[in-house]
């Protein structure tokens, strides 16, 4: 036992750097690019904490205000647009320095002996840039970020004995809420960057210590200062000018409509999973123990790289490189066909237009007249009078739209209860555009043509359009207008509030307010349609609140043009 832990101390004091050392600062041979990518992505690491710290100064975990935050950034804080993308595709980016990184020190054999500490620690680093990149995409709390980590934290859980344990911690509770946000939003900005600058830390100085390992054999030693250091900076500057090029044109990254539990979403995992999704996908009913075996196998080959490659054996050296090189095309390869795939699916496609069209719509609505503290969901509902439309389309629009074939009852359009509007009905109650599709209009009780002078017609109109409260009213022509209404339509109406009319409807208050709140409450009370009337009650259905917002609706139609009506955006 005492044997062990010397020649495991023995192990660890070596790889930690206890022999001989290089000249500080110096490289063997000449300065090259392929010993940048570890000072780019340390660059890029930079970037991220700075456009992070930018970030997360707008950012409110909690389901409530996470997308709206986010949407606040995007479209309407100067440059956040910009900002938000270069840390979203920098994410990207680091993926991709680190498996650049990954095989430029494979090829040169910096895994070998005494650099394997070095080595694992860099794929610890990593494991723990991906799990950097998934913490993050689901604090934008959209359709995409929710339903991505609904993949990625399913493949986790389906991990054997512990996979319950972790989707308990990973969501806080049973489902997705606010103390799910919360965790992952502590690990992004708290837990993860601190390991990760740990890691960081140590790779570098344990890669100080060993010094930079050339791809061949030589005994000439290079200042790092000036070649390499501007090699270096070149190499950062050309990445942050392709990351902020690539951003420009994208136009950020992406937003999709606030996350919806109840709408289910054709959801793909971050790009650097696909490969795993994808394999899913090709396991068919084997998919869990693809999901939980890859990674497994993955990091597992790629931790043993330096367990393989030992000593001077070329042999040994091939198999090492070739699991490496293996590796990292299988990988790619099943990524492009779960790109190439999707690209082919006409359905995905389609679920795909239908997601941007509902991004498009929630992020004009939030800049439009902002988002609801009750959540982002309910900007879908922030439109003008949206309730009052939504009601009016599921319980009115069968019977009362122009546009519907088999509508029965009649019109309700832009200026429904205006002047002309009631010199139109006064002329012809039972046109088609009327009560002609009623079966009230067709009986023989139908409200009949009034003769009217054209003076007296109008005078009527003005006394019954008075009847509303509207504030435009000739008082000459409504007391004119009442005595002939007196005369020709007293028998059938009256003007009383509140009173029934002898053979027809009461028209005291006509289309106010409050009569068209109680005549949507009760159409066949007396003093409006009667019991015969066609037009079913909602006193029930609604409430008075409801159908208040209804009556307002009615009575902001009655001043609107088409042109009105087709300028609110759609429900």
């Amino acid at each position: 036992m005492n044997k062990t832990f010397l020649k495991l101390q023995a192990f660890v004091r070596e790889r930690q750097g206890g022999g001989a050392k290089p000249p500080p600062a110096t490289i063997p041979g000449t300065a090259s690019f392929a010993y940048v990518f570890g000072w780019v992505l340390v660059f890029l690491i930079g970037v991220e904490g700075v456009t992070g710290a930018a970030l997360a100064a707008f950012y409110s975990p909690s389901t409530t205000d996470a997308w709206a935050s986010v949407a606040f950034v995007q479209d309407r804080e100067t440059w956040g647009w910009l900002v938000r993308g270069i840390h979203a595709h920098g994410g990207s980016a680091i993926a991709i320095g680190s498996g650049l990184h990954l095989v430029q020190t494979a090829l040169y054999g910096a895994y070998k002996r005494p650099r394997e500490l070095t080595w694992w620690l860099g794929i610890l680093l990593m494991i723990l840039i991906l799990a950097w990149a998934v913490t993050g995409y689901v604090l934008r709390w959209d359709q995409a970020g929710y339903w991505a980590n609904q993949v990625e934290v399913g493949i986790a859980a389906g991990t054997p004995v512990i996979g319950g344990q972790i989707r308990a911690i990973a969501l806080g509770g049973n489902d997705y809420g606010n103390l799910t946000l919360t965790r992952f939003y502590m690990l992004h900005v708290i837990a993860l960057p601190a390991l990760t600058i740990a890691g960081i830390y140590l790779h570098v100085k344990l890669a100080r210590r060993h010094g930079t390992t050339p791809y061949r054999a030589t005994t000439m030693v290079t200042p790092r200062w000036p070649s390499q250091t501007v090699k270096d900076f070149v190499a950062m500057a050309a990445v942050f000018a392709m990351l902020v090029g690539y951003t420009i044109s994208q136009g950020g990254v992406e937003l999709l409509a606030p996350a919806d539990p109840s709408q289910a979403f054709d959801a793909r995992p971050l790009w650097y999973f696909r490969w795993l999704y994808e394999l899913r996908h090709l396991a068919g009913s084997w998919e869990k123990l693809a999901a939980m075996l890859a990674p497994a196998v993955a990091g597992g080959l790629l931790f043993a790289v330096p367990l393989i490659d030992r000593g001077d054996n070329s042999r040994r050296r091939r198999i090492a490189i070739g699991a490496v090189v293996g590796l990292c095309a299988a990988i790619a390869a099943l990524t492009m066909s779960s790109v190439i795939r999707d690209a082919n699916d006409d359905g995905h496609t389609a679920a795909l237009a239908k997601a941007d069209l509902a991004a498009t719509r929630a992020r004009h609505l939030a800049q439009q007249y902002g988002v609801p503290v009750t959540g982002a969901l309910d900007v879908f509902h922030t439109p003008p009078m949206w309730q009052a439309r939504a009601i009016y389309k599921t319980l009115c629009a069968s019977c009362h739209d122009p546009h519907e074939i088999d509508r029965v009852g009649p019109e309700i359009a832009p200026g429904h209860g205006d002047r002309a509007w009631l010199k139109q009905f006064i002329k012809d109650p039972s046109s088609k555009t009327n009560y002609g599709k009623t079966v009230l209009g067709k009986g023989e009780a139908a409200m009949q043509p009034i003769e009217l002078s054209p003076d007296d017609l109008e005078d009527v109109v003005e006394a019954v359009y008075a009847e509303s409260g509207a504030s435009d009213v000739d008082d000459a022509k409504r007391a004119h207008g009442k005595k002939v209404f007196e005369k020709m339509c007293s028998d059938c109406h009256s003007l009383s509030e509140g009173v029934a009319g002898a053979s027809g409807p009461g028209l005291g208050g006509y289309y106010s307010r409050d009569f068209l709140v109680g005549f949507i409450g009760n159409p066949k009370s007396a003093v409006h349609m009667g019991p015969d009337a066609e037009m079913p009650r909602f006193d029930k259905d609604l409430t008075i609140v409801e159908r208040d917002g209804l009556a307002s609706y009615l009575l902001w139609l009655r001043t609107a043009s088409k042109m009105d009506v087709d300028s609110l955006d759609p429900l």
